[in-house]
């Protein structure tokens, strides 16, 4: 492959050096000399536990044998701190495996080149709408799609079947069947310990927002409103719906499990997993957990129940980010390159414990099979047919933060009739982010 990634870089406050440009020059327009190769094995940093870290480090083994390029790769769990302690020293590691919803934040610090995403061989089995995530407000392309996946929902088969209910299609029938676990001892042991639905309420990173919003979608609602041209519009007012469901949740005994308002995923998460709980809305890199512990036969992964309109649900993913501080363009290329090969995207999925590519980016690999697992066949359908992200071009953070922090209010307080008023204040304070990004309609 003779191919070159043309990157330029983006003007940045925060790193405000002379390797601040490649190529085809700075996003403003000025002409910085070109960032200079440090002579190092290229390093790459992704967001990764130990599970997740091994199987990075597999990947690039691999790589490295079949091409000679040593790879400095570094599991990093908190990220984005370290990447703003990298920033002041002026030297970001070159390639940043992380979050496509990480991408506004990104390019508004000023931390990424932007990427000819014609010049990535194999690019074109990657789908125009994932590309398309991977653009900034100002129409380029700032990384390069790695993994997708959307969240699904599991249920413990073995209660439901006990109890005699039907797998539930409805948002109505999910909620029926949560107060059926709560209430009908399903595990049977005689004990009243058994609760609905494992819920990350808690206002910490924003989860209560994460999670609620795909039952939002499902009944027409949406955080926000994409205007076109990089602006967006407060809309939180129209998801009265799906919020006055998602509280009957909360504030129906039982249906949630205890603690619920303050549970962040990794205290959520636990109540299903040690039988607890009965259904949980959450991502296929729960499966192995929930197979050795729960065992594989106990739940069953269904399609998402629909909402009054639909049963779309999140879908998130990985992004391949080059920093500003990257002078290392064949290296670089050849590490793009193999990560969206029908090869890379393998090892991602199978060369360690836990899989770092959940559903394919590429669209000659199929996940069902290179798993020989059929749930992943729900996830790959969602995937296609009936998930949503949140927009990636801005930072979406503060707006997810806003949203967990008006819903944790709305359903705390289950006498109060505050759903249309929450909601109204969600939408000024949404606005008032989007003001301050320059993205407000």
């Amino acid at each position: 492959m003779d191919s070159k990634i043309k990157l330029r870089s983006r003007t940045a406050a925060a790193l405000t050096l002379a390797a601040g440009a490649l190529l085809t020059g700075c996003a403003g327009g000025s002409q910085a000399p070109a960032a200079k190769d440090d002579g190092q094995p290229i390093e790459v940093w992704a967001r990764a536990g130990t599970d997740a870290a091994t199987t990075y480090a597999a990947m690039f083994k691999e790589f490295t044998a079949a091409t000679g390029v040593q790879v400095n790769f570094q599991g990093v769990p908190d990220l984005d701190q370290q990447l703003q302690t990298r920033a002041a020293s002026k030297k970001l590691p070159d390639i940043v495996i992380n979050d496509s919803a990480a991408l506004g934040n990104y390019t508004s610090q000023g931390y990424l080149q932007t990427i000819d995403k014609s010049a990535v061989a194999g690019g074109g089995t990657i789908a125009e709408s994932l590309w398309k995530e991977t653009q900034g407000l100002d129409g380029a392309t700032y990384g390069v799609p790695f993994s997708r996946q959307t969240m699904v929902t599991m249920i413990r088969k073995d209660w439901r079947e006990k109890l005699g209910l039907p797998v539930p299609t409805t948002q109505e029938e999910l909620a029926k069947l949560a107060t059926a676990f709560a209430t009908q001892d399903p595990d049977g042991n005689g004990q009243a310990d058994t609760y609905g639905m494992a819920v990350p309420g808690s206002t910490e990173r924003g989860y209560l927002g994460w999670w609620a919003s795909s039952y939002l979608w499902q009944d027409g609602g949406a955080y926000l409103k994409d205007e076109g041209d990089g602006k967006y519009s407060a809309s939180a007012s129209g998801a009265q719906q799906g919020v006055t469901w998602i509280k009957q949740q909360f504030c129906t005994p039982g249906n949630t499990q205890p603690g619920a308002l303050t549970a962040a995923t990794s205290v959520a998460s636990p109540f299903f997993q040690t039988g607890k709980t009965g259904i949980i809305l959450t991502g296929p890199y729960n499966f192995s957990s929930f197979d050795a512990s729960l065992g594989k036969d106990k739940y069953e992964v269904i399609k998402t129940p629909k909402g009054t309109e639909d049963n779309t649900v999140l879908a998130e993913g990985e992004n391949i980010y080059v920093t500003a501080t990257n002078g290392k363009q064949d290296q670089t290329r050849q590490v793009i390159d193999f990560l969206v090969s029908a090869e890379g995207q393998k090892a991602g999925m199978t060369a360690g414990k836990q899989p770092v590519v959940r559903v394919p980016v590429n669209s000659d690999v199929d996940a069902a099979a290179v798993y020989n697992d059929p749930r992943w066949a729900v996830v790959q359908d969602a995937l296609k047919n009936s998930s949503r992200s949140f927009p990636s071009a801005i930072n979406f953070v503060p707006i997810k933060q806003a949203a967990a922090e008006a819903l944790n209010k709305i359903v705390s307080d289950c006498g109060a009739d505050n759903v249309a008023s929450g909601l109204k204040d969600l939408d000024a304070a949404i606005d008032n982010e989007l003001a301050g990004q320059n993205a407000k309609s």
